[in-house]
């Protein structure tokens, strides 16, 4: 039989079935081998429902039943028939969509909140709003229990479920979250500590308890046992869902918490973080105030003793940063309350700087000189003129004389030298005179300077680093004239200073994240050695206090200067004349230009982890800069190669082969900072 003989029949026997579906409301099913845009069709016709077809669901279906159904069961009867041909039905506003199961998530489908209202094999969309479970937890134990097609996902912002399924299988799903979703059954318990220190007794407890493979107590079902402590009223809190070993634990906190014996209360506390010298004098503070507030005495200034009025010793073991108190069992387990909060870990703030320094200088130099006779008499006068002009280096008189009096020709000014000389007689003999000297120069110079220094300190401590020349710079000096007039024990006394870069800053990290900056950033170098009073440095200096986010980057300061000079030398009044006053002149002009910004950005530190990430990457840029120049081999020359630098790993540091020391000076902008390119020129480096 062929599609369209089937087809024929399926047509055939939805006539013969809608009379009686309109008539009784319900239908005896009877599809064999017929298609299933046909069913579909006639389903339409008997449910009053809207089906949307999608162009992939193709196939054919059997579908029979012995006694008449309602038009409710055989809708249901024809998604459950669509289900097991790998098709399903979503069901949207006023139309059913009838398309493959792997894309039925994708489309509108009723959702419901709490409970879903009806079963069947259509696709619904539920939302499980949860109380007690975690829902990235649920997920894991529901994703096998829901069809590979359809999706169960977690918000954790409100801790809610969202699955797709069948709505069948929903019933079941709510049936299994709502027996899971449930108040955990671990008390929570307070036990009183009388003698010893709570926080103490917690930290001994908690390792005597812990589980020996190293997992946390709370991964091991039904014996999760939680032990923490409240410094304030030196209690232990508890939580447990096995009674038993709350029990045990009740029996050891009573055998141990007895009173010491004898006279003596000697403790020691073994630091992990604070000062032990500095930590002693805050508390030997805190317990003479303890003892004058117990006595109704005033507290009075000063620094404390080693031993409060009422016995109390507290001292500071320096080589094992550890504290040894002596006190009575109230007094001490305050101040041990007090010793586990101020030694807490602090935090690191690895603090980038970046200083940029762009500077242009240009200068143009036109000048023009001459000499020579104006008017000649006979030959014992003649009247001379000319010009000279001390801007632009060499003048034409000192040019003329050595040139005459026959001496070597000193080198002329940088730029064009152009020079019209003549001949005269000197001593019977003709030598070449300078009658005028015209000279042209322009300078153009730009620099880019950019240094990042960083540095890593902790928080609250100051930190510096210092990148420079010692320079001696002369205060005083003192010679002694002798018999014969000679210098005799001279001497100077001079000072060195730091001359380069300089970054000094003291951090404060507070609760909410941001930081608090003590900043000293100084650049300095040597501009001019030569000076006979003492060396001239250049100075650049900021001193400020800021607050920055974490990891955010901050401008500090900054300096935009122009100067513009223009230098004129000019005979009076010729020089003036249009055009030709240009032969009574010289002429310089220059203009620097010096852009400076300052630039700063703090990264807080807390974890083992987060430093490790921060070492690696620096470790990691600088290998890769290490070795990046090569030194090419040569015959007979010996190699000094620098080798690699060792893995950053501390089996690989320890077995790799000491290299020789190599200093590479790296530039690494944070942020990009554009420039100028500068110009090409062939045969030129870059």
């Amino acid at each position: 039989m062929n599609r369209s003989t089937r087809r024929n029949l399926a047509t055939l026997a939805l006539c013969l079935m809608l009379p009686f579906a309109h008539a009784d409301s319900r239908v005896t099913l009877n599809f064999v081998n017929a298609e299933i845009d046909t069913v579909v069709r006639a389903m339409g016709q008997i449910t009053g429902k809207n089906f949307l077809l999608d162009p992939r669901v193709k196939g054919t279906i059997n579908i029979s039943s012995v006694a008449p159904v309602s038009a409710d069961l055989a809708y249901q009867i024809l998604i459950s028939s669509l289900r097991m041909q790998g098709f399903t039905a979503v069901e949207g506003k006023g139309v059913v969509k009838i398309l493959p199961e792997a894309d039925a998530k994708q489309h509108y489908s009723q959702t419901f909140g709490k409970v879903v209202k009806s079963g069947g094999d259509q696709v619904v969309t539920q939302v499980y709003p949860l109380q007690h479970a975690t829902a990235a937890q649920l997920v894991t134990v529901l994703r096998p229990l829901i069809a590979p097609n359809n999706a169960v996902s977690a918000y954790p912002g409100s801790n809610t479920l969202v699955i797709t399924d069948y709505a069948e299988n929903l019933k079941r799903l709510t049936q299994i979250i709502e027996a899971i979703d449930k108040p955990n059954d671990a008390e929570f318990n307070v036990i009183k500590v009388k003698h010893l220190s709570a926080i103490e007794l917690a930290q001994q407890l908690s390792r005597l308890f812990a589980d020996p493979t190293g997992a946390p107590a709370a991964q091991a079902p039904g014996s999760a046992l939680m032990i923490s402590a409240d410094g304030r009223s030196n209690s232990l809190l508890v939580r447990t869902d096995n009674q038993g070993k709350l029990e045990t634990l009740r029996a050891m906190v009573a055998q141990l918490d007895t009173p010491t014996a004898g006279m003596s209360n000697l403790q020691v506390v073994h630091l992990r973080n604070a000062d032990a010298t500095k930590l002693a004098e805050t508390l030997r503070a805190v317990a003479a105030a303890d003892s004058r507030s117990s006595a109704g005495v005033a507290p009075a200034g000063g620094a404390p003793a080693t031993t409060s009025s009422n016995g109390v010793t507290i001292l500071a073991d320096a080589a094992t940063n550890s504290l040894v108190i002596n006190a009575p069992d109230h007094l001490y387990n305050s101040l041990r309350a007090v010793i586990d909060k101020l030694d807490a870990q602090r935090a690191q703030v690895f603090v980038e700087a970046l200083i940029v320094e762009v500077t242009s200088e240009k200068a143009a130099e036109l000048g023009i000189q001459w000499q020579g006779p104006i008017l000649q008499r006979a030959n014992d006068f003649a009247l001379l003129g000319g010009t000279n002009f001390g801007t632009g280096g060499n003048n034409l008189l000192g040019l003329s004389s050595a040139i005459a009096g026959g001496t070597a020709l000193p080198l002329p000014s940088p730029g064009l030298n152009l020079a019209l000389g003549q001949m005269i007689t000197l001593n019977g003999e003709k030598v070449t005179s300078l009658t005028a000297l015209a000279r042209l120069l322009e300078t153009d110079s730009d620099a880019n300077i950019l240094s990042t220094p960083n540095i890593l300190t902790m928080d609250n401590e100051e930190a510096k680093i210092v990148i420079g020349q010692n320079v001696p710079f002369v205060t005083g000096s003192y010679s002694q004239t002798g018999t014969t007039g000679a210098l005799t024990s001279p001497f100077k006394t001079v000072e060195r200073k730091d001359v380069g870069l300089t970054l000094k800053v003291k951090p404060q990290v507070s609760e909410g994240g941001n930081v608090k900056l003590q900043i000293m950033q100084e650049v300095s170098s040597v501009f001019n050695a030569e000076n006979p009073d003492g060396i001239t440095t250049n100075k650049r200096s900021i001193e400020t206090t800021v607050l920055v986010g974490d990891g955010e980057a901050i401008v500090l300061g900054g300096l935009i200067q122009d100067d513009v000079s223009n230098d004129v030398n000019k005979v009076p009044g010729l020089g003036n004349i249009p055009l030709l006053g240009a032969l009574f002149r010289s002429e310089v002009r220059n203009r620097k230009k010096t852009n400076l910004m300052v630039f700063l950005r703090p990264v807080v530190v807390r974890t083992q982890e987060a430093m490790a990430g921060l070492t690696e990457s620096r470790y990691d840029f600088i290998r890769n800069v290490y070795g990046a120049y090569p030194i090419q081999k040569r015959w007979l020359l010996p190699d000094n190669s620098p080798g690699a630098l060792p893995d950053l790993k501390l089996d690989n540091m320890l077995t790799a082969k000491p290299v020789a020391s190599r200093v590479v000076e790296t530039i690494e902008p944070k942020p990009a900072i554009p420039a100028q390119p500068a110009p090409a020129y062939p045969f030129w480096p870059d």
